[in-house]
């Protein structure tokens, strides 16, 4: 069933944002589906038009592009006027719908699909600056939905009884990509002058950190280095906490990364205790750990519970805390021990395996559908 089909995947996600679950996801999806990725549309179009372009991870990302001053009801409507020329155009007969946001269900280019995915990476309606509906579109996609994967435990958790056809798949890892870090001896240009020790984070800067914490840190240790790198996104940059130990680094390629965190002494995730971080499964907890790095984080759950709980990460409360637990691992001298277990944890853990199993609940799903008939889903087109 799956070598006949496409995957048409409707994320909130920017393909060439951060590189994270989805990427890495539909990326292996492409050996075994025809991945048309369909981001959110971009404003400020004369006409509108779409943009394709197969990446280097061989996936179709496709951008509306619309005028301004369209209410809702006509943005949705051009839209499914573009994308429905487009799949008949890309021939697309039987395929699974992948969804990463729900605000996508009112796209209606009235093709039907096999089987609908809902692959929930983050509880959306918690972010900053969620529109009022999500709630009421998750509920709807969870009804639609023929299956249920969600981005950790938590999620898991909070999803379970919403749907009957549910599954944890936590954030995995590309081992060799990170372990490149261990052996790594090439200094980057922009980290290549600011002092050790270095204590470093990677990833989207927004209402998810706890910037007290950070400042609290670089306060009461002027002679630590804080790296932090990434896009600043829905907050004030204003607002993040200016010192000379601090260092902002902006955005790194995913390719990127292994040679920033090869010259970090410890790899932090200072995170905001807060509604936006109560179900996230952070991807750079085992990213940091396969680069070699010791972690402390804010008690984050899936953290405690897939790493805390091990004694892979250090987990700290408060400032007190991490600033402890952040002198502990520079000084730890004798790291064979927490290696052997990091690796054995990790070795359990990657984004192959993850699409495998994937696989296999949706493969027994299109089995199950060609055997009775694919059920018909009324108002259920995407």
């Amino acid at each position: 069933m799956v070598g006949s089909m496409d995957i048409i995947c409707y994320s909130h996600l920017r393909w060439n944002f951060v590189y994270q679950r989805p990427q890495h996801l539909l990326s292996r999806l492409a050996d075994h589906f025809r991945v048309l990725y369909i981001e959110e549309p971009i404003f400020g179009a004369e006409r509108a038009y779409l943009d394709n372009l197969q990446n280097e991870d061989r996936v179709w990302v496709i951008t509306p592009h619309l005028p301004d001053g369209l209410d809702d009801e006509e943005v949705v409507s051009q839209q499914n006027a573009l994308l429905k020329n487009f799949l008949e155009y890309f021939q697309c007969k039987q395929f699974i719908a992948w969804y990463y946001t729900p605000m996508a269900i009112n796209l209606n280019p009235s093709f039907k699909p096999s089987l609908i995915v809902y692959d929930c990476m983050d509880e959306l309606s918690a972010f900053q600056n969620a529109p009022p509906l999500m709630r009421q579109r998750e509920k709807e996609l969870l009804q639609r939905a023929d299956i249920v994967f969600t981005g950790g435990y938590s999620l898991y958790t909070a999803k379970k009884d919403a749907h009957p056809n549910v599954y944890a798949f936590p954030s995995s890892i590309d081992r060799k990509h990170f372990e490149k870090a261990r052996a790594m001896n090439v200094e980057v240009s922009d980290q290549q002058s600011i002092p050790f020790p270095r204590i470093g984070f990677f990833g989207v800067i927004d209402e998810r950190m706890d910037l007290q914490l950070l400042r609290a840190l670089a306060e009461k240790q002027p002679h630590w280095h804080f790296i932090i790198l990434g896009p600043v996104v829905k907050i004030n940059p204003d607002t993040l906490p200016v010192l000379p130990n601090i260092h902002y680094l902006g955005q790194k390629t995913y390719k990127e990364l292994p040679y920033y965190i090869s010259k970090w002494d410890v790899a932090m995730m200072p995170f905001a205790i807060n509604a936006s971080t109560r179900f996230i499964s952070p991807t750079k907890t085992p990213e940091y750990l396969a680069a070699g790095k010791p972690v402390v984080s804010t008690p984050i759950q899936d953290v405690i519970k897939s790493y805390g709980d091990r004694g892979l990460v250090a987990v700290a409360a408060t400032a007190d805390e991490f600033e402890a637990a952040i002198q502990q691992a520079i000084d730890m001298r004798e790291r064979t021990k927490w290696m052997k277990a990091v690796d054995l944890a990790l070795s359990e853990n990657s984004w192959d395996s993850t699409v495998e199993d994937m696989l296999f609940h949706i493969n027994a799903l299109l089995e199950k559908g060609k055997n009775s008939g694919l059920k018909e889903k009324e108002d259920i087109y995407v």
